[in-house]
């Protein structure tokens, strides 16, 4: 039997000399099931810098040719029945992406530890009791996640200095007794979840992890009762200053044992090192900073709130949303400045939109209340950017035909950027949308926004969204660069005089903003988002959001 007959993906892959593989779903699983295994033409890919076999129960092994795909930066065997995976793995030298979730793995290969360009890890939902002592030489991990294993204990090596990009650390739903004061060593550490695990303790030394905005602790029997009271209210804040707290009386109780003055020193010198950051922030001048104003929602004369449907749950369950006024894009090329930054981070922070997906519109062509939906491809219409009203399915037939136009215009061997995210939504029976108060869609992530809601130079608020599969945090942090881009953005536009047609838009005569301050300062309104009973699920942004170390950024709350 020819297998490059029997999988007509891997032909295409071979003879279009592409760089992504994507399999997943009933029919690839049947042929998985018939030919015992993936097509050994898979690993004879060689130029494959992203594979993914996904949703396939039938799906019990990798053979070790896989070594052969050298060139692999990520590998996505999600939602499969792996019982194991080759110890072979540490020839896949490039990999940056990691994805063995909701499998049947009960050890992980030992070669694991010498992937050094690795920066993101799921093994998640899988029969795992040990990870791998050798975890911190992946000195660029910035994401774990453990979560629904059977895992007792962390490796005492995890809590390494080397693992100074560790910026999320999921491991709820386990079996982990203790946990190390030694976490405060991960300087990076942003997101902790420890939730339904057995700890009776939380050290005290975790409140010296200063990026930490992100905790979780539910479902653990803690003998400190108040402890735990804040662990059931989700108080992050409130938990960090409690540990805090305690920190200090066993510091003064080892005081007492002769540690007194050492002790005093390094206070002193933090402290010092502290007026010193104080002192240099203070001597920036004014005119170079950037101010942020939060506005509470219990300040707001009309609170914006977005009720989540529970199914996005399994199809793009992060969402986070706020309203934005006093970006100035009326002046010159300050329209297409945002533009193009927004493009950027879509580049950039979001992967092109494989990570999180923005979406930006004008707030006062809002018809509230907002749902965030799921509606099935064929149901689902927009009026694209640009376009004529279609439905999802018309859409994405459109966008594939354009981005395979584009690949052989520019004889490109790889998959362009439209390629890498219409990809996101493969599979998928439902599909995840933003819907206003008259049932129209104004975003359709993370494909496209309507032209409903298209933002122009009179554009006086914004309603800015972030969505993603990946985490709530990763929202969070995109809408918080985000939003310090614009301020960047409304600081240069107020210093710099532009004639109001410069772009093609306006009479062309010479307007500038007022000056500096009042017309460079962005206020930002809180939104909640709450589920279907009304219960709050996220309010952006919150207190631990938008502390970004940026000397010239101040924000006020």
């Amino acid at each position: 039997m020819d297998d490059m007959d029997v999988w007509p993906e891997v032909e295409k892959a071979a003879t279009d000399k592409r760089r992504e593989l994507v399999l997943q779903g009933p029919a690839v699983d049947t042929r998985i099931s018939s030919n015992g295994g993936i097509s050994p033409a898979v690993y004879s890919l060689r130029l494959l810098n992203y594979l993914e076999v996904s949703q396939c129960p039938s799906l019990t092994e990798i053979h070790e040719d896989i070594r052969q795909l050298t060139n692999l930066t990520s590998l996505i065997l999600c939602r499969n029945k792996l019982g194991s995976f080759p110890d072979v793995i540490n020839n896949l030298k490039a990999l940056k992406v990691l994805d063995l979730s909701v499998n049947n793995l009960t050890v992980l290969p030992e070669g694991l530890s010498q992937l050094k360009e690795l920066n993101t890890l799921n093994i998640s939902c899988n029969s795992l009791e040990v990870l791998p002592d050798g975890l911190s030489q992946c000195t660029k991990l910035a994401t774990i996640n453990v979560s629904k294993n059977r895992i007792t204990a962390f490796p005492a090596a995890l809590f390494s200095e080397r693992l100074d990009l560790l910026s999320s650390l999921v491991a709820s739903d386990n079996l982990i007794h203790e946990l190390s004061g030694d976490v405060h060593r991960l300087p990076a550490l942003k997101v902790l979840d420890l939730s339904n695990n057995k700890l009776n303790e939380i050290p005290c030394h975790l409140s010296d992890c200063h990026k930490l905005k992100e905790i979780n602790f539910k479902g653990n029997k803690l003998s400190d009762k108040r402890l735990e009271k804040m662990v059931n209210g989700c108080q992050t804040k409130s938990i960090l200053d409690y540990l805090r707290g305690k920190g200090r009386g066993k510091q003064g109780e080892d005081d007492a044992d002769g540690g007194r003055d050492t002790d005093k020193k390094k206070r002193q010198q933090q402290r010092k090192r502290k007026e010193k950051v104080a002192e240099e922030q203070d001597e920036v001048e004014d005119l170079n900073k950037m101010v942020v104003r939060v506005l509470h929602v219990s300040d707001a004369a009309t609170e914006l709130t977005v009720n989540v449907n529970a199914e996005v749950k399994d199809v793009r369950p992060y969402l986070v949303c706020c309203l934005v006024r006093g970006m100035n894009l009326k002046f010159g090329n300050s329209l297409k400045r945002f533009l193009m930054a927004q493009t950027k981070l879509h580049d950039d922070v979001c992967g092109k939109r494989t990570i999180a997906t923005i979406a930006t519109h004008d707030a006062q062509l809002l018809k509230r209340p907002l749902i965030y939906d799921v509606k099935p491809p064929t149901q689902l219409k927009i009026v694209p950017l640009g376009r004529k009203e279609m439905t999802a399915v018309e859409l994405i037939r459109q966008l594939q035909l354009e981005a395979d136009e584009m690949r052989k215009q520019k004889k490109r061997q790889n998959v362009t950027g439209l390629h890498k995210y219409l990809q996101l939504l493969q599979g998928k029976s439902l599909y995840p949308c933003l819907v206003d108060a008259e049932g129209d869609v104004i975003s359709f992530p993370p494909i496209t926004n309507s032209e409903k809601t298209k933002i122009k130079k009179t554009t006086k608020e914004l309603f800015l969204e972030v969505t993603s599969a990946t985490s709530l945090q990763t929202c969070k942090d995109i809408m918080d660069a985000l939003i310090i881009k614009m301020a960047e953005l409304n600081k240069f536009t107020a210093e710099h005089q532009e004639e109001t047609g410069s772009d093609g838009d306006g009479d062309g005569v010479l307007e500038p903003p007022a000056s500096s301050e009042a017309s460079s300062q962005l206020i930002v309104q809180q939104v909640r988002t709450v589920d279907q009973d009304g219960n709050l699920k996220v309010v952006y942004p919150s207190k631990t959001d938008l502390s970004n170390d940026i000397s010239n950024l101040t924000v006020i709350w």
